[in-house]
């Protein structure tokens, strides 16, 4: 399949480009797609270009437009003018492929939308395509979407939510007029995985009530699914969050498809280079060390333990914590024995066997570095940080 990006060099073009292409080298094997040619085009591309690519194109994805001109007349010369010409040279060399228009939320020109040119200049590009299609028989794929967000997007310029993890991540102060404003937002990834699923036939078709996409099998427009209804109240407070984790070793809530695991990868891909790596408190004697990387009250401690050969460490049980151990480097022995019992359990353990060993409640247990040369490293993950006022660890020799 040859597939034409207009407007590949913008935020949604770079996003999904850079996936086409993985698809393309093979990087990308979960796609039932093939992409032979990819043709990128766009402000710097010549007229000479775009008539070799509207010839050979299978599928289009006109991502063009202008969203801040000096000149409000420029919106419809940006939005229109390009989609036209587009148009204009698929008809010329009789090509019907799918082509899909970006276009935006504001194409509805009603209440706050209403009368504005960047909006008036997407409607007007919209009815192009739908007459195009009339004429034609070309398939046309319309979205209209909300905010967008996600990486490579371009502070100050037209998106709040880049804005702010920008300014965040760089120690800028950021503008909130009104806290409980509530932005529809939709994450670039999810933009992409809809762009895919359109190559393949699958795109998500929809009809407008008002602002609101209602998804419909046979709709004129269409649609991405996955969208998310925050204020920005609830993102600074998300950003700020993320702001004190590196000293709180604390992680935000990821569960799959939330919007606070997208909006933190968003957040990091603004982060400046002296921010991209931060040091750990590491408890050192003359035993090794002991290091905490993770802490999180619903997820648990993840650290690093490290012991220099010969040395036996633990020698305590739990009544509810448990810990996984996971020996990555060296030979060791962990042993565990329940308290009331005489049997003691033994697990040799070493990085070339990479398996977990679980921590029984009632049971005390110790790792022993059994090399005499080489440190045993120990990634362990815990139930629960650990407590001073309330630490559930017991002293008890195995």
């Amino acid at each position: 399949m040859n597939i034409l990006v207009t407007g590949a060099k913008g935020f949604v073009g770079r996003n999904l480009c850079a996936q086409l292409k993985n698809i393309k080298e093979g990087k990308a094997r979960n796609y039932p797609v093939t992409v032979d040619n990819l043709f990128e085009y766009d402000i710097d591309s010549t007229l000479s270009q775009l008539e070799d690519y509207c010839q050979k194109a299978d599928f289009v994805f006109n991502l063009a437009g202008v969203n801040r001109p000096e000149n409000p007349e420029d919106f419809k010369k940006g939005n229109f003018g390009f989609a036209s010409t587009l148009l204009d040279t698929l008809k010329k060399y009789g090509n019907k492929c799918p082509v899909m228009l970006s276009s935006s939320i504001q194409a509805t020109l009603i209440g706050r939308y209403a009368g504005h040119p960047y909006g008036e200049s997407k409607k007007a590009g919209e009815e192009l395509f739908f007459d195009y299609s009339k004429e034609t028989g070309a398939k046309v794929l319309v979205y209209r979407f909300p905010n967008l967000f996600g990486k490579w997007c371009r502070p100050n310029y037209n998106s709040a939510v880049t804005t702010f993890c920008n300014n965040i991540a760089n120690g800028l102060p950021i503008q909130v007029n009104d806290p409980s404003v509530e932005l529809e937002l939709l994450y670039i990834d999810d933009l992409v995985e809809e762009m895919i699923g359109a190559l393949q036939g699958k795109e998500h078709r929809c009809e407008f009530d008002g602002v609101e996409a209602v998804e419909t099998d046979n709709g004129r427009y269409c649609m991405v699914q996955d969208t998310h209804k925050v204020t920005l109240g609830e993102i600074v407070e998300m950003l700020d969050r993320f702001k004190e984790m590196p000293g709180k070793l604390d992680i935000p809530y990821l569960a799959v498809g939330c919007f606070e695991k997208k909006l933190y990868a968003t957040y990091l891909s603004y982060l400046p280079k002296a921010k991209m790596a931060y040091d750990l408190k590491m408890n050192c004697d003359d035993r090794g060390s002991f290091t905490e990387i993770i802490r999180s009250a619903d997820r648990g401690q993840f650290s690093v333990n490290i012991s220099k050969p010969g040395i036996t460490k633990g020698q305590h049980w739990h009544h509810t914590k448990i810990e996984k151990f996971v020996v990555v480097s060296g030979h060791g022995l962990i042993q565990q024995r329940r308290i009331d019992s005489d049997e003691v359990i033994n697990f040799e353990v070493s990085g070339d066997k990479i398996q977990v060993v679980e921590t029984i409640p009632g049971y005390t247990h110790n790792i022993i570095n059994l090399s005499d040369t080489q440190d045993l490293v120990t990634l362990i993950w815990c139930n629960e940080p650990f407590d001073p006022d309330h630490p559930d660890t017991f002293f008890e020799p195995v």
